[in-house]
Formats: structure tokens, C-alpha cells, sequence
């Protein structure tokens, strides 16, 4: 994995599978500072020069308002202090990881992400959800390649395996 740590504020399953879904999917923006005060609760503020977000597929985007990890990433930064870095950029859309096994994801989002400027030492990189931590490792590659020496990972959820 190209990133040094990933954590998320509560597990994947239970109530959280549709407060992301209402997120996601029914664009209910007003659970984005909601969510990062969840995070703010369950998760210390890790040491970073900067905090990004893995940037929205164009397609889906169509169909959402406003994209999840970038609205958590600004009330994070907020929150902690932080400041924001638009660091990254989506090179392809990719089809959806849902009902992909690990070995698919990986491959599905391989190479999909590049840096469109230079990456401080210490990034923490915000997304909605970790499953298999495939996005956030083609993402955390793209920071790294740009010259990030770490990358923190900081989700609203983490599925529980």
C-alpha cells in the first residue's frame, strides 16, 4: 500500500450503510458536517501539511450535488486546522467497485488518479468510505509520485472484515 495509515470514524454496516447511501446517493449534503464531527470524535487529527480528497468520478458525479469526500475534507480541515490542497485530479472514470472482489477493484482503479501539483511531506487523504483500500492506494500513489513522503488516510466509514 502506498499509504502509511487508514482509519475510519465507525464501521461500515448497521446504520452507516444508509447514512452514506442518503449521502451519496440522495445528495442530503447536511450530513457532511454530521459526519465529520463522527470523525472528529472517533479519530485523532494526524499530523499533515495538508488535507485533499480522492476526487469524484465525472460520470456518477452527474447525478450527485456535491461530491462526499470533498465536502468531509472541508469540514475536516476545518475542524483540525488544516489546509486544503486540490491536489489531485481523476484521469478515467471507472465502473462501480460495489460488487467487484479486492483483486477487480485494484485493477478498476489502477492508474486512475495523477497529481496536478507538487505534494507536500505529509498529506492526509480524505474519502467517504474504506472497503478494500483500493481507491485510496491508486490515489495515495498518484501523492506519492508527486512527491508526498507519507499519505494518512481518514474515511467516515471502514468496512469491517
Amino acid at each position: 500500500m502506498a499509504f502509511a495509515t487508514a482509519v475510519g470514524a465507525v464501521a461500515y454496516a448497521g446504520p452507516a450503510r444508509p447514512f452514506v447511501r442518503a449521502w451519496k446517493e440522495h445528495g442530503l449534503r447536511l450530513l457532511a458536517p454530521l459526519a465529520a464531527e463522527l470523525v472528529v470524535a472517533h479519530v485523532a487529527a494526524p499530523a499533515a501539511d495538508v488535507i485533499t480528497h480522492i476526487p469524484p468520478d465525472p460520470a456518477r458525479q452527474l447525478t450527485r450535488s456535491r461530491h462526499p469526500a470533498e465536502a468531509l475534507a472541508v469540514e475536516l480541515g476545518r475542524r483540525w486546522q488544516l489546509p486544503r490542497g486540490d491536489i489531485l485530479v481523476r484521469l478515467r472514470s471507472a465502473g462501480r467497485q460495489a460488487s467487484l472482489p479486492r483483486a477487480g477493484r485494484r485493477a478498476n482503479v489502477a492508474g486512475s488518479f495523477t497529481a496536478v501539483a507538487e505534494a507536500p511531506a505529509r498529506v492526509l487523504l480524505v474519502d467517504d468510505v474504506y472497503t478494500t483500500g483500493s481507491t485510496v492506494s491508486a490515489a495515495a500513489t498518484a501523492l506519492r509520485a508527486a512527491g508526498a513522503r507519507r499519505v494518512d488516510v481518514v474515511t467516515f466509514a471502514r468496512a469491517v472484515r
